[in-house]
C-alpha cells in the first residue's frame, strides 16, 4: 500500500504543480512567486547541510550560481511567465520535451551521435510541439510563450549538465539547495529589475493563489519529494521514472477539469506524439540500463528529466536521482556521469 501511495503522490502531485502554478501567478507576480519558492527551498536545504557540518568554497558557489541561473532563473521564470498566456496542459507537454534537448546538446557537446531510436525520438517530439502550436488547442497559439518555455528547458537541459560533480557537491541538500537558492535570488532580483512589484500588493493577493502557492511548497515539495526518494530506494529507477509520461497527461487532465483549459483531438495527438518521444529517448536506457545508451544522449536524457520533474514540485531532488542511478553505474559503467 504504501508504494501504491508513493507513486500516487509523484504521478498525481507533481502533474498538478502546472496548474497549481498558473493559478499562484494568477495574483502573484510570476518571477517573485518563483524567486521566494525557490529561496525558501534552497535556504532550508542549505541550512539542514550547514547544521550537519557541510561546508563549501566560494568557487563552488560560483558554480552552483551559474547551474541556478540557468536551471532556475531561466527555466523556472520562462514557465511561470509563460503560464499567465498558454493554458497549463500545454506548458506541461512543452516541458515534457527536456529530454529531447538533453540529447540534443549532449551530442553536440561529447560528438558522439546518439542512437537511431533517440534520434527518431527526437525529431518525433520536436514534431509533437509544433502540432502543439499550430492547433493544440483548436485554434494556433502563441508562439512566443510557449518557444520561451521551449527555451528555457534547453537552459535547464545546460545547467543540468553543468550541474554535475565536481562542480558542485555529491551532499544531497547543498547539491540541490545551492542552485536553488542563488536561481531563486536571480528571480527575485528580475522581478525588481522588470519592476513587476511596482503595481504590486499583498492585499491583492487572491485566496486561491495563497492556497496554490502553499500547495506547491507542502504537496509539491514536501509529500512529493519524500515519496519520490523513498521509491527511488525501494523501486527500480526506470520504474519510477514512469512518471515523466504521466504528469503532463495528468497535467492536461486537471487543466481541462478544473480550469477549463480545452481539450481538442490536436492536443491530445500532441500529448501522444511527445510523450512517445520521450519513451523513445528514455526506453532503451530505463528498461534495459546498457552501456551503449548511457554513453550516448539517452543515458544524459534520463539522467537530467528526473530532477526536472522532481524540481516542478518545488524542491529540486537532482540529487537523489542521480545517486541512486549512479548506485547503478557503479556496478555497471564506472568513471563521471
Amino acid at each position: 500500500m504504501a508504494v501504491v501511495l508513493a507513486y500516487a503522490a509523484i504521478y498525481l502531485i507533481w502533474g498538478s504543480t502546472f496548474l497549481a502554478i498558473r493559478i499562484a501567478v494568477g495574483s502573484i507576480p510570476p518571477l517573485f512567486m518563483m524567486g521566494v519558492r525557490c529561496i525558501a527551498a534552497g535556504s532550508l536545504l542549505v541550512a539542514w547541510a550547514t547544521l550537519r557540518g557541510d561546508r563549501v568554497s566560494l568557487r563552488t558557489w560560483g558554480h552552483a550560481s551559474l547551474a541556478g541561473a540557468l536551471m532556475f532563473g531561466c527555466a523556472y521564470g520562462a514557465l511561470a511567465w509563460a503560464e499567465q498566456r498558454i493554458p497549463s496542459g500545454v506548458a506541461a507537454l512543452v516541458v515534457a520535451t527536456l529530454p529531447l534537448w538533453v540529447t540534443t546538446i549532449e551530442w553536440a557537446q561529447r560528438g558522439r551521435r546518439p542512437s537511431a531510436r533517440a534520434l527518431i525520438g527526437v525529431a518525433i517530439g520536436f514534431g509533437g510541439v509544433a502540432l502543439l502550436v499550430l492547433g493544440g488547442t483548436g485554434a494556433p497559439l502563441a508562439l512566443l510563450p510557449v518557444a520561451v518555455v521551449a527555451l528555457g528547458e534547453g537552459a535547464w537541459a545546460i545547467g543540468s549538465l553543468y550541474a554535475r560533480p565536481p562542480r558542485l557537491p555529491n551532499a544531497v541538500a547543498l547539491n540541490a539547495g545551492m542552485p536553488l537558492l542563488t536561481g531563486g535570488v536571480l528571480l527575485v532580483f528580475s522581478s525588481w529589475a522588470t519592476r513587476e512589484l511596482a503595481s504590486f500588493h499583498l492585499r491583492d493577493v487572491s485566496t486561491a493563489s495563497v492556497a496554490a502557492l502553499a500547495y506547491l511548497v507542502i504537496f509539491g515539495s514536501i509529500v512529493a519529494f519524500s515519496a519520490y526518494a523513498w521509491l527511488m530506494q525501494v523501486s527500480a529507477p526506470w520504474r519510477v521514472g514512469t512518471h515523466a509520461y504521466v504528469n503532463p497527461l495528468i497535467a492536461v487532465a486537471l487543466g481541462a477539469a478544473v480550469a477549463g483549459e480545452p481539450v481538442t483531438l490536436a492536443l491530445v495527438a500532441s500529448a501522444v506524439v511527445i510523450v512517445g518521444s520521450v519513451a523513445l529517448i528514455l526506453g532503451g536506457t530505463a528498461g534495459h540500463g546498457s552501456e551503449a545508451a548511457r554513453s550516448e544522449g539517452e543515458g544524459a536524457a534520463w539522467h537530467a528529466v528526473e530532477p526536472r520533474r522532481a524540481a516542478i514540485g518545488s524542491v529540486r531532488p537532482v540529487v537523489t536521482a542521480r545517486r541512486a542511478v549512479s548506485s547503478l553505474r557503479e556496478t555497471r559503467q564506472p568513471g563521471p556521469a
